[in-house]
């Protein structure tokens, strides 16, 4: 992986045409002046792909000629606002969208093809300037297994020519383009075999395969949707498009639909209508069965609203200290003096009511070191509100951005992740029936006066499948996918099938931001594909958070080896909960025993994490750091993390 700074120019390269360093750790500014040396005279183009890098601004005015072509996304630079608009540089990009233009450059020594039914040359065909009427096909690789295309076009082509009984010089990749996930986006064109035109039969048969999902490709490009099939001009020909009339069958067909149609949305204004005079029943009727269910839950303390309302100064903004998809949180005190988190839902928080009976389900009858306890809730007024225990130490997330003023150090983080883990293992195995959480993330463990992890947040929490009579235990299959980007296991993603192991992989993504103080996704780079590259690349040290101070290698390089085997794609590939925990306590073990000794004695009662800062700092044990001041003392110790066997 290269590194370093741009340079100005490339004075020993004049003749230079496409310089592609994407995927790197490039930092600094981009020069204004690196194209002055080269060579742009005549049909000459100059391409410069420096996406996925951290270069962060740009020198002087920045006005690429017209045929310099400059790829930035990924770069910090494309979110500064000080810099000048940038935006035409900063939009996803293909260097096969620019080299193609050159490969369509030579047609210019051919003589223009027909003008009448878009004829074009194929850039592939083995007859020079041979003219032909081509086929567009939209197509998106939904989870391909590579990162760059460039190499593998010719393996595209010659498997999707075969699956397609077409010849390799027949298909032609006009462009394609990366997506968010990451997907392919591309579009080809297919030509006919040294022949102007197809015959129609063909096309209806190309049609058909690519529409109907009838070839399957290798599973490094992975699965495939048609995003479009376009027939240019074979459509006044393409016999569901080419009569005229319609047939009486066509007319009944149409006319059945149409009474369909107003049937349906007939029905569906009764819904919405019967639903907007039904509401306030129904949050009547909510009420009531809560105050039933209530009766029942014994420590679990039932507030009227005009106590939430004292407790937070009336919902001050200053006492908001949080907010999500249910609602705002809210730092309050009791009328006894009791702290405590207040989570507020939304007035139109669609699933609020079955997030919050699940809540009050769920947290009523767990109880374990590790998970948050529920203090009591409130249900009144037309409000939803949920009281827990509050966290003076805020979430790991907190504690893991670039911009907190304190990380914790190795040891901690460890403690932090046993922790974790042993309250999704209380889930999984002691719960009664056992407990998918399915939104185990950075921000959802939270951190108490002494800094032990407590799960939070069980509204997306489902019940496990009980198993049948032969013991079989299935997973949940989701109608809807819920959860966080970047946390979300694959499999659950594309199968809707939930299991013990998606909170397995969304806890080993924890475990990386952990280890590298990255976020799940950031500057469109998803931590576990950088984290396999640079493990692959045997430069793990580059990316590991030099904050943590000094770090045994061994204990760093097993915290990582468990991290990653957490975040496999196929889930019978990733530890169970129990594997995962006594994996930790195996790895707190290896660490220095005066390590330990700390972490169970330091004093932390007033949650003032500079406490801990000073008590560490005076035993010469890295219990806590200072975010800057760390990189020099670590790097001689991480640089010795084994490279991958």
């Amino acid at each position: 992986m290269l590194n370093g700074t741009v340079p100005l120019n490339f004075s020993g390269l004049p003749n230079l045409q496409l310089l592609s360093v994407e995927n790197n750790r490039l930092d600094g500014a981009v020069p204004s002046t690196i194209w002055n040396d080269i060579v742009l005279t005549g049909n000459r183009s100059l391409v410069l792909n420096f996406q996925n890098n951290t270069l962060k601004t740009i020198t002087a005015a920045f006005n690429p000629p017209q045929n310099v072509t400059v790829m930035l996304y990924g770069n910090p630079v494309c979110g500064n606002s000080s810099v000048a608009p940038i935006d035409s540089l900063c939009q996803p990009q293909s260097v096969n969208q620019q080299t193609s233009k050159q490969q369509q450059d030579s047609s210019l020594i051919c003589s223009p093809c027909p003008s009448d039914k878009n004829y074009e040359y194929n850039p592939s065909s083995p007859i020079p300037c041979f003219c032909a009427v081509p086929l567009g096909v939209g197509l998106r690789l939904k989870s391909p297994g590579i990162t760059d295309f460039n190499p593998y076009e010719g393996a595209f082509g010659d498997s999707t020519t075969s699956l397609l009984k077409l010849y390799v010089y027949q298909l032609h990749v006009e462009h394609y383009i990366w997506e968010v996930g990451p997907r392919l986006n591309m579009h080809l064109k297919l030509f006919p075999s040294n022949t102007s035109l197809f015959n129609m039969s063909e096309v209806v048969r190309l049609r058909h395969v690519l529409a109907g999902w009838e070839i399957t490709l290798p599973d490094i490009f992975g699965p495939y949707e048609l995003l479009n099939f376009t027939l240019g001009s074979y459509a006044d020909e393409y016999p569901n498009e080419a009569s005229s009339g319609l047939s009486k069958t066509a007319m009944g067909g149409i006319l059945a639909s149409a009474i369909a149609a107003a049937f349906a949305l007939s029905a569906v204004a009764t819904v919405l209508i019967m639903r907007r005079r039904s509401r306030h029943r129904s949050r009547t009727v909510s009420k009531r069965s809560l105050s039933r269910f209530s009766v029942k839950i014994d420590g679990v303390r039932c507030f009227k609203f005009e106590e939430m309302a004292r407790a937070t100064n009336n919902f001050d903004l200053l006492a908001q200290v949080g907010q999500g998809g249910y609602g705002k949180v809210y730092r309050g005190t009791l009328d006894d003096g009791e702290i405590v988190a207040i989570k507020r839902a939304h007035e139109d928080s669609l699933q609020g009511s079955k997030e919050f009976c699940t809540e009050i389900e769920l947290l009523s009858r767990l109880h374990h070191r590790n998970l948050v306890s529920l203090v009591g809730y409130c249900d009144e007024a037309d409000e939803q509100m949920l009281v827990y225990e509050y966290m003076p130490n805020g979430t790991l997330r907190d504690h893991l951005s670039s911009k907190a003023k304190l990380s914790p150090g190795f040891g901690l983080r460890l403690h932090i992740a046993l922790g974790a883990s042993k309250g999704i293992l209380y889930l999984h195995t002691d719960a009664n029936p056992p407990i998918f959480h399915r939104d185990v993330k950075a921000s959802n463990i939270l951190l108490d006066s002494k800094f032990v992890p407590k799960v939070a947040d069980f509204g997306l929490s489902r019940l496990a499948p009980v198993p049948d009579i032969e013991g079989t235990l299935a997973g949940h299959v989701s109608t809807v996918v819920k959860g966080t980007p970047g946390y979300l296991d694959p499999e659950y993603f594309l199968t809707h099938k939930l299991t013990d192991k998606s909170d397995v992989y969304s806890l080993g993504v924890v475990f990386l931001e952990m280890l590298t103080g990255m976020k799940p996704i950031e500057h469109g780079k998803n931590i576990v594909r950088e984290v396999n590259k640079a493990y692959q690349s045997g430069n793990i040290s580059e990316i590991v958070d030099s904050r943590m101070g000094m770090c045994p290698p061994d204990c760093i390089n097993r915290f990582l080896l468990l991290a990653t085997k957490c975040c496999q794609d196929e889930t019978d590939e990733r530890p169970s909960m129990s594997e995962i925990v006594r994996e930790l306590e195996v790895i707190l073990r290896m660490m220095p025993e005066v390590d330990l000794n700390l972490l169970e004695t330091t004093d932390t009662d007033s949650g003032d994490m500079s406490k801990a800062l000073s008590t560490s700092s005076a035993t010469g044990t890295s219990f806590v750091t200072q975010t800057s001041g760390s990189v020099n003392a670590s790097s001689g110790v991480l640089s010795e993390v084994l490279a991958p066997r």
